[in-house]
């Protein structure tokens, strides 16, 4: 990126024929204009050493040849290249023989051309290039290219401001960060006295969540977005240097242990007093919040696996339910949703309005849909916590409406009569039906214009909402998939079969892309059917009838580290000075 800036390819022997040549003979007035090679005699171009020091090859370093003029021989100096076979070359330019009549019309040229305006100088300038052919006035391009071009990174601290040439390169990539160091001591110190390597690695953590979650659990998040303290004690740019690499080997080990299925696993034990299963659950860094079948709500400490807090409340088992900073909204089979401080566990509302139980609920800025076994959508408004109020309910299912989802565009729902069902969000009118499966559906999730479902015809299918096309089906299930969750890269299923299936989503959603592919991993872990999961960048946690929640971690992983420990690291493709 930084080297294409100053790059201009042409072909070489052309060039060094064009350079020390004269072409252009005017007419018998005494006018004569030399070629750009000659004209190096009359105006040196001042290049930085920065702009020719790094060129790959001769071709590239053209415009820098016609810099290094003499002005008293009017020859180029001698260059000495390698050969293809490795051998030594010189190169030599020829000498222009010049008579005794165009020097002195020469010099009477340059006399009227400098006693001229500037505004004159170019309209005669002009005047001479419109005389010319095509070849020669690729001669003038090639001369005045490297006349134009500036080394404004090192110019711009020489004129005291450093803050815009280092906001500059701050826009760099990783790979083009370490180009730029290369090209001279001015470009690295720049780099350095910016702290740019830092600069970059806290854009990365600003816009993706991956590199986000890594400077969590590493730490190495404690050292960015500081400024820098007066007593020097902040690390210097060469910390953070060191620290990129790492980062992208941490990256490229979490793909990896995605893809081959490493992981290190940790099971919570539910304990379930009466019966056992755990049909729902929500969590973050710091808590497992988990509706069970026993009609209780158990919040777990993600850190210990203790339970911190059982909540009571509801007459049948809690099979869904959803938390935010402020509350969680559970919805039971006693066909009422109750709402419960997330801090104290105080129970502050009880919503009664379905009169079957209450399989799917979700909420978003004051706004909360419920879906139920009765075949009814019902849509609410969260003033607060203690004010919630029916709005509309949506009728057309002809079976149990088992998952909704929906944003600020649609309102999308999925029922045991084998369809899904899109409605307007603001009016609640209905839009469009998806077909296609051929049993009850179980599960979905909707983002952007992708839906994701899974249903008792052991299938998933991606549908397009805008148009209610079916993308893709994945085959693999042995039984009704219940759960399902995808991000931007990947779709994770749990079913009744106890099994976790990690899909390509982006290799899904490509026609081309054979189906044989698409399963990137099957986890068995789970000894009876899996009810719910939710995922991150670095982890599965799932839960099941057989009473268990597991966390399934693709960061940590113990034989990997071990492995690592045994053999030499990996080599990664990353420039380092």
């Amino acid at each position: 990126m930084v080297s294409s800036i100053f790059k201009a390819r042409r072909n070489v022997s052309s060039s060094f024929q064009q350079t020390c040549e004269p072409r252009i003979h005017m007419p018998k007035d005494g006018f004569q204009l030399i070629s750009s090679g000659y004209q190096a005699w009359l105006k040196q171009c001042s290049m930085p050493r920065s702009l020719w020091l790094g060129c790959s090859s001769l071709a590239d370093s053209m415009p820098s040849l016609r810099c290094l003029y003499n002005p008293g021989t009017g020859a180029l100096p001698a260059f000495q290249t390698k050969l293809a076979n490795g051998t030594s070359s010189m190169i030599v330019p020829k000498q222009r023989k010049l008579s005794a009549s165009y020097e002195k019309e020469k010099e009477l040229c340059i006399k009227y051309f400098e006693q001229w305006s500037e505004s004159d100088q170019v309209e005669f300038v002009e005047h001479l290039i419109s005389q010319m052919c095509h070849y020669q006035h690729g001669h003038i391009n090639s001369y005045l290219k490297p006349m134009l071009q500036r080394d404004f990174i090192t110019a711009l601290p020489a004129r005291g401001l450093d803050h815009i040439a280092e906001n500059i390169l701050s826009y760099l990539d990783a790979k083009s960060l370490c180009a730029a160091e290369l090209v001279c001591k001015e470009w690295y110190r720049v780099t350095s006295d910016g702290m740019l390597w830092k600069k970059l690695i806290e854009r990365m953590v600003r816009t993706d969540s991956l590199w986000r979650g890594l400077s969590e659990r590493r730490g190495w998040g404690q050292y960015l977005f500081k400024n820098k303290p007066p007593d020097g004690t902040a690390p210097p740019n060469s910390f953070y240097r060191a620290l990129y690499p790492k980062i992208i080997q941490d990256i490229e080990t979490i793909e990896s242990n995605w893809r081959c299925g490493r992981h290190s696993l940790q099971r919570i034990h539910c304990r379930s007093e009466t019966s056992k299963g755990v049909y729902c659950l929500q969590y973050d860094d710091q808590k497992i919040v988990s509706g069970l079948r026993d009609n209780t709500i158990k919040i777990w400490d993600k850190n210990t696996l203790e339970c911190k807090r059982i909540l009571t409340g509801h007459t049948g088992s809690v099979l869904c339910l959803q938390y935010d900073e402020r509350v969680i909204i559970t919805g039971s089979s006693d066909s009422t949703v109750r709402v419960w401080d997330v801090n104290a566990g105080e129970m502050l509302n009880t919503l009664i309005h379905h009169c079957e139980a209450v399989l799917h609920l979700r909420f978003n800025n004051g706004m909360m849909v419920t879906c139920s076994k009765d075949r009814s959508i019902a849509v609410w408004d969260m003033a607060s916590p203690t004010d919630i109020t029916l709005r509309r309910v949506l009728v057309g299912h002809r079976a149990a409406v088992n998952v909704v989802d929906f944003d600020d565009k649609y309102i999308v729902s999925a029922s045991g009569d084998r369809t899904i069902k899109v409605w307007n969000t603001s009016t609640c009118e209905f839009v469009r039906t998806l077909n296609g499966h051929k049993r009850g559906i179980a599960c979905l999730q909707y983002r952007d214009r992708l839906v994701v479902s899974g249903s008792s015809d052991n299938t998933i299918r991606l549908w397009d909402i805008e148009c209610g096309a079916c993308l893709r089906v994945l085959e693999g299930h042995e039984e009704l998939v219940r759960c399902i969750r995808f991000d931007n890269k990947r779709i994770v299923s749990g079913a009744y079969d106890g099994k976790i299936k990690v899909w390509d989503l982006v290799a899904a959603l490509d026609p081309r892309a054979p189906a044989g592919t698409l399963c990137l991993r099957t986890l068995v872990e789970h000894s009876g059917r899996v009810f719910r999961l939710q995922f991150d960048e670095f982890q599965i946690v799932s839960s099941s009838h057989d009473d268990t929640i597991l966390i399934w971690d693709f960061l940590n992983d113990p034989a990997a580290q071990a492995e690592s420990t045994r053999s030499p690291s990996r080599t990664y493709t990353y420039i380092s000075r």
